[in-house]
Order: structure tokens, then sequence, then C-alpha cells
């Protein structure tokens, strides 16, 4: 009794063994590498797979996530000889189970000490002052070189790398705070300087303009002035013109000689009635008792000198 049951225990755990030596469950996002009495036989997908016991055995698992690889802090050169601390993070992936598995021994330890031999070389070719500027390009050109490697040989793709931090010495950092503190004093004296600048411009810009905003208020001034002017001497022309005209008519009328003695004689009467109250001493002219010979003389001028009648004079 005892024999049956030890032999039913035994079938038992045989077929429980052969059950997980056959059946096989890939998760999602990862590779099994299958081999058949030492030999590759094939690469299983995610899910369900059926083995043969005891000659097919599963030699690797790989998974195809993407990985970040931490590389460690080193010490690093530059071109003009200062010691740099720089560490970084790799982006890695496995693209083919086969090559990862058989390719290289440990393809995370090789990636690794490429990553940091390659960072060496490409900090070596810069100078201090350039590592800060160009961390992309050091980390376009890491990648370059480790893909290069890692995708032929190894079945990888490396996606990205990136330095975390460069940490140069506490001697350099004192330089580099001081010539930042000097750039930004330079740039702020520079700034300063550049407002004063535009404002004086902005303030001989104002009276210049100005000046010439006044300037033509001037001359339009004038000009408005001049022909007010020439406006106002061609209406006294014009109404001197008339008034002459209109005397010459009246004189030529009947009567307008007889007019014109009596006209003067009260102007003249008039106006050295003005003299005598205005001055207190008075000169009288020797002709004063003659007024009429006076008129008279003023009259014979302006017959002198008034037109002829048309017709008057025989052909």
């Amino acid at each position: 009794m005892n024999i049956s049951i030890i032999l039913a225990l035994g079938i038992t755990i045989l077929v429980v063994v052969v059950i997980f030596k056959t059946a096989k469950i890939v998760p999602q996002r990862e590779q099994y590498v299958i081999e058949r009495l030492g030999k590759y036989s094939r690469t299983l997908d995610a899910g369900f797979h059926i083995l043969i016991p005891f000659l097919d055995i599963v030699a690797y698992r790989h998974t195809m996530k993407e990985r970040a690889i931490n590389i460690s802090s080193q010490a690093c050169i530059t071109k003009d000889n200062i010691t740099v601390i720089v560490d970084g993070v790799l982006y890695i992936q496995v693209l083919n189970a086969k090559a990862a598995s058989y390719g290289i021994e440990d393809y995370q330890f090789a990636t690794t000490q490429l990553a940091q031999t390659t960072m060496r070389s490409e900090i070596g070719k810069i100078e201090l002052d350039k590592t800060f500027e160009e961390r992309e390009m050091i980390n376009n050109q890491i990648v370059t070189v480790l893909d290069k490697a890692a995708s032929e040989n190894w079945g990888l793709k490396v996606l990205r790398y990136e330095i975390k931090d460069i940490e140069p010495p506490e001697s350099v950092k004192d330089a580099l705070e001081k010539q930042m503190r000097a750039e930004r004093e330079r740039r702020a004296v520079v700034a300063e300087s550049e407002g004063e600048k535009q404002a004086k411009i902005n303030v001989s810009e104002g009276e210049r303009q100005e000046i010439i905003n006044l300037s033509e208020a001037e001359k339009k001034k004038q000009i408005n002035e001049a022909e007010g002017k020439a406006e106002e001497i061609k209406l006294v022309a014009n109404a001197t013109a008339e008034g002459i005209k209109n005397i010459a008519e009246a004189i030529n009328e009947e009567g307008g000689v007889n007019a014109v003695n009596l006209r003067v004689a009260e102007q003249y009467i008039e106006e050295f009635g003005k003299l005598a109250k205005e001055s207190n001493t008075l000169i009288i002219p020797s002709t004063l008792s003659d007024v009429g010979a006076m008129v008279g003389a003023f009259m014979e001028t302006i017959k002198a000198i008034k037109p002829e009648p048309s017709g008057g004079k025989n052909s």
C-alpha cells in the first residue's frame, strides 16, 4: 500500500515537472532564448509556448522595454587641462534577443564602459568653458558611437545619453563665478549706457522736431503776414486809385474846380489853426493875407496836370 502511494506521488511529481518543463508563458514585452541540447534553437515572443522536456531549456530572458543605466561619476580632463567630474544616464533597448545573448557576455557592463570611455574622449576635445555649452553635442556624439557598436554586434539600440552633472574643481568654480559676475556687471553697464544714449537721442530728436515745427510755424506766419500786407497794400492802392479817379472825375464836372478851391482853402485854414494851438511859436507866412492867391496857384497846378478831353485839340 505504501509502495503504491509512493509510486503515485512520484508519477505526479514527474508529470508536474514535465508540464513545467514543457509549457512556457512569455510575458508581454519580453523574449526568451531557447537552447536545445546546448545549441540555440529559437526565440520565443510573448504568449504561450510548448517545449520538448529535458531537451529545450530557456537559456536567456530579455526585456524589450527601454532601460535607463546610470553612468557613474568619473574624472575627465578637458582640452585646457582642467579636471572635471562627469556623470550621466544612458537609455538603451534590446531589439535582438539572440545577439544580446550571444554577441557579448554582459551588454549592460559593456555599454557602460564604452559610454565612459567615449565621454572622456569627447570631453578631452573641448575646453572647460565649452563643456557647459556643448553638452548636447557631447550627448549626441556618445549616442552615435555607442549605437554603432551596440546595434551591429550586441542587438541593442542606444536611444539617448544625458550628462547629469559637470563638476569642475573649487578653484575653477571661484574663477568662473568671478568671470560671470564681471560679465553681468559689464552687461549692466552696457545696458545703462545704451539706455542713456537712447534717452539723449530721443531728447535731441524731440528738440530737433520742436525747432523744425517752430520754424515751420514762423515761416507760415511770415508768409501769412506777407500775404496779408500785400493784400492790404493792394486794397489801399486800389482804394487810392479809385479815390483819385473819383476826384479827377469830380473836377472835370461843372463846378468841380470851385469845389476844390473851397476844400483847399478850408483845409489850409484848419491846419494853420491846429498849428497855432499846438505850438507856442507861430511862424506866419508872408502870403497869409492872400489865401485866395495861394488857392489860385494850387488850382493852376491842378489844371496843368488835368488831362485834356478827347476831341479838344484840333487835328
